[in-house]
């Protein structure tokens, strides 16, 4: 019968092998290296950063040989849990401890990297730097570990980062945080074509409310503003503030379009009650613009700019309109044409197509209408359909208008010198709103006929109705200035516009040009001989000459004749042609 050991035995049995596990077993050290291993402690002792040296043992696995103070503090080490690396939770946390048992590994003589500690809540970052040590007979494969704490710095970074991200008065993310969520989500793995939208939400009249109200209720309206978008949102989806009085929402599409349409309506519904600021009660609206996000965009930037452009369309209505690659496609290429044809006129790349103007009641040639043509190397000739209204919209037109003015000056003092005469020749040249309004047009025209040695009575500036209307007091000095010099006035595409008869009877007008949409289909339209017949009774009335655009056939000429107009253009006497063509048109004719 076997008796059971004390119990003080087992103790001291297990204390025994724990003593084995926790510890390297190593060869008794001699006095020499007793003095060496104190010395190699001071040496870490001394460093003003954590540091410890870690060993390989026979077996392969890493253990801490020894470590400073500081070492000790930041891994909250002390010794007594054991040295292997497997038994010291900050060595096997994140990162850290896989680096250096590969490192340990390989003949890298240093790395560094940067290391956590693999703590949820308050963990701590660091720069862990690994130098290789020279081999012992004990211990082949050492190396020195370093650690920099950079907690601090990382928070401050994290800390920036997210008042970088976050709108300062909303608390909702801003632009750069916004395109970033979107960037998440179209880099996913799981993203899918369609699966989510972009709907951008303008606020109207702010800038009003602002300046009338001040800044302090003009941020009031913002918050409110934005609370009220947020009860419109569905869970998961996103709010940011991306501008000014913008937003944008970022939603997923569980039905497609139809959902981001439903936000919109449940918007304007949320909106639909009036805004409480201080002691006034305000109203205010919104427009939408909505983009899909799609595989084929690769920019979060460009997701938003999309739903922008939608939100542009949508501004004049006040409605919601959804983003269209073919009409961003055409926008992008009027972009394109806007710097092209600024280089386009600074080198002069322009040229000027002369169309005939013919008194219909003799047959004979009063004059050319100057038409601006440019054909580009690349594309071909583009129409003034197409880079007119470009120039208006990005301002080009005053120096297209500029050069048109001069250009036409100058050809028809040429004609003049190859003709060895004066020519009985008018030139009629297009007058643009923007260029009236922010020109001096008087000027202009003087010094192109000085330069030219060109009479007043041969220039015929026109303008279309709009120049009258948008401001009519400029509009009349203008014109007052050009008949001091003799210059002609034309009210071009008359009928087409707004134009108040007191303007007609007020203004110094020389001729109205009847507009080709009243012309080409007149034989065969009642309405437009009558409006035909209206306008040349008025001309009569108020002592104006006529001129028809747009005749193209023997019919047309005949019977605006017989109705009384004066003069007559179109493709039936000549397509617009270019300088020498058309001064042999004139000695044809003449002749």
């Amino acid at each position: 019968m076997q008796t059971a050991a004390p119990r003080g035995r087992n103790r001291s049995l297990k204390a025994a092998v724990s003593s084995i596990r926790e510890a390297p077993a190593e060869p008794r050290p001699t006095v020499a290296e007793e003095v060496t291993e104190r010395a190699r402690q001071d040496y870490l002792d001394a460093l003003p950063i954590a540091a410890a040296v870690i060993c390989v043992s026979a077996g392969g696995d890493p253990y801490i040989d020894m470590a400073n103070e500081n070492f000790r503090q930041l891994t909250d080490w002390n010794g007594h849990e054991g040295k292997w690396a497997s038994q010291v939770a900050f060595l096997q946390a994140g990162t850290i401890g896989r680096t250096l048992t590969a490192f340990l590994k390989t003949n890298e003589k240093a790395r560094q990297f940067e290391g956590h500690d693999g703590k949820a809540i308050g963990g701590r970052h660091f720069t862990v730097g690994l130098a290789r040590l020279k081999g012992t007979p004990v211990s082949p494969k050492r190396c020195l570990i370093s650690l920099i704490d950079k907690t601090a710095q990382v928070e401050t970074e994290k800390s920036l980062r997210a008042e970088m991200l976050r709108d300062s008065l909303t608390g909702l993310p801003n632009r750069l945080g916004f395109n970033e969520k979107v960037e998440a989500l179209l880099e996913a793995p799981d993203f899918r074509e369609g699966s989510h939208a972009v709907v951008v939400v303008d606020m109207h009249r702010f800038s009003r409310i602002n300046e009338c109200m001040g800044a302090i209720a003009g941020d009031e309206l913002l918050i409110t503003f934005a609370r009220r978008l947020f009860s419109a949102l569905r869970a998961g989806d996103i709010l940011a503030r991306t501008g000014g009085d913008e937003f944008a929402i970022l939603m997923r599409l569980g039905k497609g379009l139809d959902d981001a349409l439903q936000l919109a309506d449940r918007i304007r519904a949320v909106l639909s009650a009036p805004f409480r600021l201080s002691e006034l009660e305000i109203r205010v609206d919104c427009s939408l613009g909505i983009a899909l996000l799609s595989g084929g965009v690769e920019l979060a930037e460009e997701v938003l700019r999309n739903a922008q452009f939608a939100l542009k369309r949508a501004k004049p209505t006040r409605g919601t309109q959804v983003y269209e690659p073919s009409q961003a496609k055409a926008a992008r290429r009027r972009f394109s044409i806007e710097t092209e044809l600024r280089r386009a006129i600074e080198s002069e790349e322009l040229r000027l197509d002369f169309q005939p103007v013919i008194e219909l009641a003799t047959g004979e040639l009063a004059g050319f209408e100057a038409l601006a043509r440019w054909e580009h190397e690349d594309r071909g000739a583009i129409a003034p359909s197409e880079f007119i209204p470009v120039a208006e919209e990005s301002g080009l037109i005053v120096a297209l208008g500029r050069w048109a003015i001069h250009a036409a000056a100058q050809t028809l003092g040429e004609w003049d010198r190859k003709a060895g005469k004066r020519l009985p020749l008018c030139m009629g040249v297009n007058l643009s709103a923007i260029q009236i309004a922010r020109d001096d047009v008087p000027t202009l025209v003087e010094g192109a006929l000085r330069d030219h040695g060109l009479t007043g009575d041969r220039l015929t500036l026109e303008l279309t109705e709009s120049a009258i209307i948008q401001d009519p007091a400029r509009a009349s000095k203008v014109l007052e200035a050009l008949k001091g010099l003799d210059a002609r006035v034309a009210m071009d595409d008359f009928g087409t516009g707004y134009t108040s008869l007191a303007y007609l009877q007020r203004l110094p007008i020389d001729v109205l040009k009847i507009d080709r949409s009243f012309v080409t289909g007149m034989l065969k339209d009642r309405d437009s001989v009558g409006i035909i017949r209206a306008v040349l009774s008025l001309a009569d009335a108020l002592g104006l000459e006529t001129t028809a655009e747009g005749i193209e056939t023997e019919a047309l000429a005949r019977a605006l004749t017989e109705l009384g107009c004066t003069y007559g253009q179109g493709f039936h006497f000549a397509r617009p042609l270019g300088p020498d063509a058309a001064l042999d048109y004139w000695l044809s004719r003449s002749a």
